[in-house]
C-alpha cells in the first residue's frame, strides 16, 4: 500500500487520559466487523457499484475521449457543478497543479476552472473574462435538478450563444440516465441544444462519485492517469475483500478510532491536516464526505480542514490551548531533500544558520513530524497518514480510503452513509424562496 497509516499517538497507553484505551478500541472493531461483511455481501452482489469502481475498465476509454475533445484547441475548460460534482475532481485535478495555494494554477494548457459555488458576481466576470470561442463547459448534476449548476449552465448557454459559439461543440453533460416519470432537467436543457451527455453512475452517490466520470474527466483533461487512479482505490479495499483482521483493515481501524474516541472521551471534532499544498482541495472533499454522511440523527463529529505548515500558525494555538474535543489526523508526503535549496552564507545573514544546506522540503517534513509530537506530547490524540509518493496511485488509494472509512463509521453509528435529508429540506426552501423574490 502507498500510504501509511499509524494510530499510536493516539493510544491512552501513549498519550494518557485523552487517548483510547485498549478495551475501548478492541470493542469498536469487533461492531465495525459487521460494517466489513456488509461491504463484501454488496461487493459480491453489486448492491454498492462504488465498490466495483476499481476494477472497472470499460468506461475509461470513453472518459479520455471526451477529455481529448475538451482539450482540443481549447485555452479554459469550466466545470459547472457544486459539492460532490465538484469536489472529486477538484482534489484530482490538483494533484497536476490546478489552483495550488498561494500560487495559482501550475497546470499545462487548458486551464481548468471549477465553479462549485453560487456567486453572482464570480461567474459574471468569468464569463466576461473567457475567451468563449475556445473555452468548453462540463455541467455535472446527478439528479439533473441541481438549481445552482441549472443556473450556471443556462448562463454559459447564454454566453455562448452571443458570442455565436454552438454549444454542441462547446459543451458536455453528466447526469442520470433518463427515468420514466422522473424529470431531469440537465438532460432536458442539454438535450435540446444537441449538447453531448454522458451517465452519471445512479449507484454512486456524488460525494462518492470521485473515481466515476465525474472525477476521471477533469484529472484526464490535464493528463493524469486515470487508470492508475482506479488502481490505487483497489489497494485500499483489498484488505477489505481478502477478509483481514478487523485491525489490519486501515479504513476500519479509522473509523473504530474516531467513533470510539467520540463516544468514549468527547472527542467531537476531526481535524485533518494535509501537509502538501496538492492536499489541499483533498481535505474540503473530506469535510463534505465526512459531515453530510454522518451528521444525522443527532450524531457524528465536525470535520475541520487545516494545510500545513501554514495552519500551525493559525490553528494550533487553539488546538493545544483550547477544549480536548478534536481527533487530529496529520497527512505528510514524503518531502525531504525536495524544493529549493538553502544558500548556507544567506541563511547566517538571515540570523538561522541552522537552516544553511537544507531544503524547503526538509522544513515541512519537519514541521509535519513536530505538529504531531507537539500534539501527542500535550495529550492530543493523533492519527498519522505518511504518502511516501504523491502520486495517482496513492491519491486514489486515499480516496477510496476514506470513502469506506466513512461508511464504516456510518455503521458503527447507526446511521445511512448515503442520504442527506437535511440538504434536500434546504433545496426546498430555497426555491420557495427564490420564487417569491
Amino acid at each position: 500500500m502507498a500510504i501509511q497509516q499509524s494510530i499510536d499517538n493516539a493510544l491512552e497507553k501513549t498519550i494518557g487520559q485523552h487517548g483510547i484505551g485498549a478495551d475501548t478500541l478492541s470493542a469498536a472493531l469487533a461492531r465495525a466487523g459487521g460494517a466489513l461483511d456488509w461491504l463484501r455481501a454488496r461487493h459480491a452482489d453489486g448492491g454498492l457499484p462504488l465498490l466495483r469502481l476499481p476494477e472497472k475498465q470499460d468506461d475509461l476509454a470513453v472518459i479520455r475521449d471526451a477529455a481529448r475533445r475538451l482539450a482540443r484547441d481549447a485555452t479554459d475548460v469550466v466545470m459547472l457543478g457544486t459539492g460532490g460534482s465538484s469536489l472529486g475532481g477538484q482534489t484530482l485535478a490538483q494533484l497536476a497543479g490546478y489552483a495550488v495555494p498561494g500560487v495559482g494554477a501550475l497546470s499545462a494548457p487548458p486551464r481548468l476552472h471549477f465553479i462549485d459555488n453560487l456567486d453572482p458576481l464570480s461567474f459574471e466576470t468569468l464569463l466576461a473574462k473567457l475567451p468563449l470561442k475556445t473555452t468548453r463547459f462540463v455541467s455535472i448534476s446527478k439528479s439533473g435538478g441541481t438549481a445552482e449548476t441549472l443556473m450556471q449552465t443556462i448562463a454559459a448557454l447564454s454566453a455562448l450563444k452571443q458570442a455565436g459559439v454552438e454549444a454542441r461543440e462547446a459543451m458536455l453533460g453528466i447526469t442520470e440516465p433518463a427515468k420514466s416519470g422522473k424529470r431531469n432537467g440537465l438532460r432536458d436543457l442539454l438535450g435540446h441544444h444537441q449538447v453531448p451527455m454522458h451517465e452519471h453512475d445512479p449507484g454512486v452517490g456524488g460525494r462518492f462519485s470521485a473515481l466515476t466520470n465525474v472525477g476521471l474527466l477533469p484529472a484526464a483533461i490535464l493528463g493524469l492517469d486515470i487508470g492508475a487512479i482506479r488502481r490505487g482505490a483497489g489497494a485500499a479495499l483489498a484488505p477489505v475483500l481478502a477478509n483481514r483482521k478487523v485491525a489490519d483493515v486501515p479504513a476500519a481501524l479509522g473509523a473504530a478510532l474516531a467513533v470510539a474516541l467520540a463516544e468514549s472521551k468527547s472527542k467531537t471534532m476531526s481535524v485533518v491536516m494535509a501537509y502538501s499544498d496538492r492536499l489541499e482541495r483533498f481535505t474540503r472533499w473530506y469535510v463534505q464526505l465526512w459531515a453530510e454522511s454522518l451528521g444525522k440523527n443527532g450524531k457524528g463529529t465536525t470535520p475541520v480542514a487545516a494545510l500545513g505548515p501554514v495552519d500551525q500558525h493559525s490553528q494550533v494555538q487553539l488546538y493545544l490551548g483550547g477544549p480536548r474535543d478534536k481527533l487530529f489526523t496529520v497527512v505528510s508526503v514524503a518531502g525531504a531533500g525536495l524544493g529549493p535549496r538553502i544558500d548556507m552564507e544567506l541563511a547566517k545573514l538571515a540570523g538561522e544558520p541552522e537552516l544553511g544546506g537544507k531544503t524547503i522540503g526538509d522544513l515541512a517534513s519537519a514541521e509535519a513530524r513536530a505538529t504531531t509530537e507537539t500534539l501527542a506530547n500535550n495529550g492530543c490524540p493523533v492519527r498519522t497518514i505518511h504518502i511516501a509518493r504523491l502520486d495517482e496511485a496513492s491519491l486514489g488509494e486515499l480516496l477510496m480510503h476514506f470513502m469506506l472509512e466513512t461508511i464504516i463509521a456510518a455503521h458503527l453509528l447507526g446511521v445511512d452513509a448515503f442520504d442527506q435529508p437535511a440538504v434536500e429540506e434546504g433545496k426546498v426552501l430555497a426555491k420557495k424562496y427564490l420564487a417569491s423574490a
